[in-house]
């Protein structure tokens, strides 16, 4: 039996709004009391309208925003309170594809550069190894090694975000979480990605979190669905169970919406 990735129990973020000196307080409720498991090497995807707590949740999960309760297991290992310094030995193990690349690649970094930047930080590889390993990285996202001097603006889209999962997968992470990641690309490009992605997770051993309203996604992806509402998870269950058969309102809602 494959063991648990990750481990979500009672997981809550609260932002205090004031909107003047004299107005109340007032408490919103983004992601409250949400528990899942991950299993190792599986898929699971996280669906839900824009606002439902979505990518709250990928920024608890990664430590970039705290959490105000509840417990993040990474791996066996409790990371909601882990200090800055405490939490960078495992963030090489916990990794995020970005939907919106322009975003994350530096306009006046190499490819070179941008690959090599996490093989510095988390000491992946010798400095004698950072060439060898930039063209391994480049091969198993798809690209040409004569990439590598270039910038991104030289690049099409799909192209760069092969450079966002190569960056992921330079650290050997063996969690990634996928925040929308055809969502900016073009039809055409798209299905090239997932299918990257898919042979990544098989080679690699990979396991994802996919966040995505697009139920063809999650179809491509996943073997588990979590389905997300004012903050909540309102349903989960194997995909095709919960696609073809969802026992809550608001899936059956969604799914039609997203279907018709």
């Amino acid at each position: 039996m494959s063991s648990v990735a990750l481990k979500v129990k009672d997981l809550s973020k609260h932002f205090i709004v004031k909107k003047s000196v004299f107005s109340r307080k007032k408490v919103i409720n983004a992601v409250h009391k949400i528990s899942f498991d991950v299993k190792q090497y599986e898929s699971l995807g996280i669906i839900g309208e824009s606002g439902s707590g979505k990518t709250t949740i990928a920024n608890m999960l990664l430590r970039l925003m705290d959490s105000s309760e509840g417990s993040i297991e990474l791996f066996g290992k409790d990371i909601t309170k882990l200090g800055v310094e405490a939490m960078r030995s495992h963030r090489k193990d916990i990794q995020i594809i970005f939907q919106y690349t322009h975003a994350v690649l530096d306009p006046k970094m190499t490819i070179e550069e941008l690959i090599k930047e996490p093989l510095e930080i988390h000491k992946v590889v010798s400095a004698s190894e950072y060439d060898a390993e930039v063209d391994r990285l480049l091969t198993m996202v798809g690209l040409s090694t004569s990439e590598r001097k270039k910038f991104p603006s030289q690049l099409s889209g799909g192209q760069n975000q092969r450079i966002i999962i190569a960056r992921a997968i330079a650290t050997r992470a063996k969690l990634i979480i996928c925040d929308e990641p055809v969502s900016a690309l073009d039809v055409s490009v798209q299905g090239q990605i997932l299918n990257l992605l898919t042979n990544l997770k098989k080679e690699l051993g990979l396991t994802y979190v996919l966040i995505t309203h697009d139920l063809s996604v999650v179809k491509h992806m996943c073997t588990r669905i979590a389905v997300m509402y004012q903050g909540e998870i309102v349903e989960i269950g194997e995909t095709e169970k919960v696609l073809s058969s969802p026992t809550n309102p608001y899936t059956k809602k969604l799914i039609a919406s997203i279907l018709d």
